[in-house]
């Protein structure tokens, strides 16, 4: 893999799905990936990153999943299983505390927002990919959740647009060790640039 250079003139932190119901106590998905996010210090390396992405005066973008609506996917030909418990359960429900951004993490002036995605890429059916070019991006640092959907599926899909990926084995979750194995140690050497802790990135960031 090749050694990042992560000029804050082209990187972007792109930080997938940071919803209440993803990060926070009493959201609805996350008391089935908090084992694994308490184990790898997830909301502490978000938070790390976060600050230390600031600092540097590197571009912070964010990749939101469709807030949940009354009749989304009820009528589709063929919800995939992933938009079928979205139905059930109501997650991510626009309006509610549970579809909100984690305070640590919601938009500060100057972050680019994308339009939201339904499916497991950040990028498909979406404006980020125009917006990070606008801005001239070139290298992606993707965090967020889940490791094995929408950040395995947003960061290949940046790497099919030409960007170079970096995915940060602590800055994610999953809801199995097995899960978080598949993504990092049979997904991602298949098309990732790099995959680093949160202390190597931060190592690797430009001086502020």
């Amino acid at each position: 893999m090749s050694k990042p250079n992560y000029s804050k003139q082209t990187t972007a932190l792109l930080l997938v799905d940071p919803f209440n119901d993803f990060l926070s106590e009493g959201g609805k998905v996350y008391p089935r990936l908090k084992p694994i996010a308490d184990e790898v210090a997830l909301l502490d390396n978000l938070r790390r990153l976060d600050g230390a992405i600031r600092a540097a005066g590197i571009q912070v973008a964010i990749a939101p999943h469709r807030r949940w609506e009354p009749g989304d996917y009820e009528d589709w030909d063929h919800p995939n299983p992933t938009q079928q418990r979205i139905m059930h359960q109501h997650q991510f429900a626009r309006g509610e505390w549970g579809g909100e951004w984690h305070p640590d993490f919601a938009p500060k002036p100057g972050d680019i927002v994308a339009k939201e995605h339904w499916g497991q890429s950040g990028f498909a059916n979406t404006d980020l990919d125009f917006r990070l070019k606008q801005k001239g991006i070139t290298h992606v640092i993707v965090v967020g959740l889940l490791a094995n959907t929408c950040i395995d599926t947003t960061a290949r899909y940046a790497m099919e647009l030409g960007y170079h990926v970096t995915l940060v084995r602590d800055a994610t979750a999953a809801f199995s060790h097995e899960l978080m194995h598949a993504a990092h140690e049979l997904s991602a050497p298949t098309f990732a640039h790099a995959i680093l802790t949160t202390d190597e990135v931060i190592a690797a960031l430009p001086k502020a």
